[in-house]
């Protein structure tokens, strides 16, 4: 049997910190993250936080994606759930390189309709994105690419809400 659905899900780190909180940008990477996955979109809905971080998902007709930032660490928490033909990971790879993130890690849970078998795999941990592949990603998906700057490194982790 197959499974009925895809759930990825993605951390990524030391991201561009103005980019994580610049909901309309986040919105448009988003959209092109899902299309890129060939997702039909069927709505959208963001929330900016205050004073910074948003979350905010994609309803596609496979299901949906969504989006939690955090741009006071440099970091995002992300969810691509589909099913059908729709390919969770070229939406990864367009949200990784439209995020500047240097690294992610990522886990994949295989949904409904299996049989007994192991239904959740850690497909990297940890894993380095080489910078020069970020350019060629966005351009596919229609996000223009600013000039990448390194984060300052981060401390501690507090609450935000």
């Amino acid at each position: 049997m197959k499974a009925t659905g895809l759930h990825l899900l993605v951390e990524y780190h030391d991201c561009d910190r103005k980019i994580l909180n610049d909901l309309p940008h986040i919105e448009r990477l988003m959209t092109s993250a899902a299309e890129a996955a060939e997702a039909t979109v069927l709505g959208v809905m963001f929330h900016p936080f205050s004073p910074q971080g948003l979350s905010g998902v994609v309803v596609i007709e496979e299901s949906h994606l969504s989006i939690h930032t955090w741009p006071e660490h440099g970091y995002a928490a992300v969810d691509f759930f589909t099913c059908g033909k729709c390919n969770p990971e070229r939406a990864h790879e367009v949200l990784a390189a439209g995020l500047k993130a240097s690294r992610f890690e990522k886990m994949l849970l295989r949904r409904g309709n299996l049989p007994r078998s192991p239904m959740i795999e850690v497909l990297n941990h940890d894993e380095a994105i080489p910078r020069e592949s970020t350019h060629h990603l966005l351009h596919v998906a229609g996000v223009a690419p600013a000039e990448r700057q390194d984060p300052p490194k981060l401390r501690a982790c507090s609450t935000r809400r």
